[in-house]
């Protein structure tokens, strides 16, 4: 194997494991955010796990976030509770340094 090849292999490498870490900062930024909002939406213990298990769900429906904002917003509005897009997405991007943050520490 020449050394174009190896370090070929090696940035693949570093991609792959880039891409895994960013998909874990994701769910776990997504799953802070079903905390968040089952704690504004009144719910505790299991069924905010639950509703926390959905909202990282709803992040497959489609590409990008617009889906789990959706669900979240469309939630909060059932219950009464106004959050604006923009608020709601701040929170998400402060949840998300959040995620990062306690990915690299091993939490």
């Amino acid at each position: 194997m020449s050394n174009f090849d190896k370090r070929e292999e090696g940035f693949e490498k570093k991609f792959a494991m880039d891409e895994e870490q960013k998909f874990k900062a994701m769910a776990r930024r997504n799953r802070l955010l079903g905390l968040w909002a089952a704690e504004k939406l009144g719910m505790s213990g299991e069924a905010a796990t639950a509703y926390a298990k959905e909202v990282v769900a709803a992040d497959f429906e489609q590409p990008g976030d617009n889906d789990v904002v959706h669900k979240v917003t469309r939630d909060l509005a059932g219950k009464g509770i106004a959050v604006t897009e923009p608020e709601l997405r701040a929170k998400m991007d402060e949840l998300l340094a959040q995620a990062v943050a306690q990915i690299k520490a091993g939490t």
